[in-house]
């Protein structure tokens, strides 16, 4: 059975990607309610992706490597662990400075933003950073997990 921090992880992960998403497309055309709006949904999509970040972390080093790495790493499926564990606990760790510099930006510019095309277009590129990074490490997880799920369909065990 799947322990229920990964189920956690994901959705605050997710949840914070989507909340970057939509401070991306709410800067295409802003106005003072949209940036009103960024403000709220950059604090909260912040919020997540520190807590995404620390629930993973915990674990990582409670749960993970103690049961599901030897596990994927003995199973049909080494590769989960060796190319995307190893590439996403070094990657992640970006994201919620991504998120904070996207965040800081914000509330630094507030309503200036309305007119400053290039620091607006800058923000949205590092939104869509955080998009497609957190979005990769969505996929990532499903690989490991998918790992660990075929090494215990093959009988492997620890």
């Amino acid at each position: 059975m799947a322990d229920p921090l990964i189920g956690l992880h994901a959705f605050l992960g997710e949840f914070a990607v989507f909340a970057f998403l939509w401070v991306m497309v709410e800067l295409f055309n802003p106005n003072k309610e949209s940036l009103a709006r960024v403000k709220i949904i950059s604090s909260i999509g912040l919020v997540f992706l520190f807590l995404s970040w620390f629930v993973g972390g915990y674990y990582y080093l409670n749960v993970y490597g103690a049961d599901v790495k030897p596990l994927i790493k003995a199973g049909p499926q080494p590769w989960a662990h060796l190319v995307f564990t190893e590439t996403k606990e070094h990657v992640f760790l970006f994201l919620p400075f991504i998120g904070l510099l996207a965040y800081f930006l914000i509330h630094s510019h507030g309503e200036n933003l309305v007119k400053e095309r290039k620091t607006r277009h800058a923000i949205q590129l590092l939104c869509l950073m955080i998009v497609l990074i957190g979005l990769s490490m969505a996929g990532m997880g499903y690989l490991i997990s998918t790992g660990a799920r075929n090494a215990l369909e093959a009988g492997v065990t620890i």
